[in-house]
């Protein structure tokens, strides 16, 4: 008889899911600072890194409460919009809007990364996971202002030095 699949074990599933991809978030990012022209892009980049690896840390904590080894499940949503980043970086290297289709793909995972942390936030609730919660909504508020940061980047700079190319 397959046992009944509750709450819980799908609070486990998608975590080891955003764990998969922020390990893979974390091989990409570099790659896109090296490609960006943008100075301010590159240093976003850099930036996002860093708090990338906390977040891991935060993740690792999550796991550590609900008494589960830290791991990660292929995330094939993750692995396309990285994949997408890749076709940009190659398609549009040494091109004026290269730094806007890295901003681009940048957002898509940052919008990714709010949706399943908000789901993730809500489960940890309705779980009584009260500091798995508190860790994933500081996580949430970092993607949050990554987000606000690159859309600032994209209005102020990054696609006006693409549309005068």
């Amino acid at each position: 008889m397959t046992k009944t699949k509750t709450l819980q074990d799908l609070f486990h599933d998608t975590l080891k899911d955003i764990y998969f991809a922020e390990k893979k978030i974390m091989s990409a990012l570099p790659k896109m600072a090296k490609a960006a022209h943008s100075a301010e892009l590159r240093a976003a980049f850099e930036k996002h890194l860093e708090e990338t690896e906390g977040q891991v840390e935060r993740l690792e904590a999550v796991f550590e409460e609900i008494e589960a080894r830290p791991q990660g499940k292929t995330c094939d949503a993750i692995m396309g919009i990285l994949d997408e980043g890749k076709e940009i970086m190659s398609e549009y290297k040494g091109a004026p809007a290269l730094d806007a289709g890295l901003l681009a793909a940048a957002q898509a995972v940052e919008h990714y990364e709010i949706s399943r942390y908000g789901t993730l936030i809500t489960w940890a609730d309705e779980l009584g996971l009260t500091n798995a919660s508190k860790l994933l909504k500081e996580t949430l508020a970092e993607e949050k202002t990554t987000d606000q940061t690159l859309t600032k980047l994209a209005k102020t700079a990054v696609n006006a030095e693409a549309l005068a190319a």
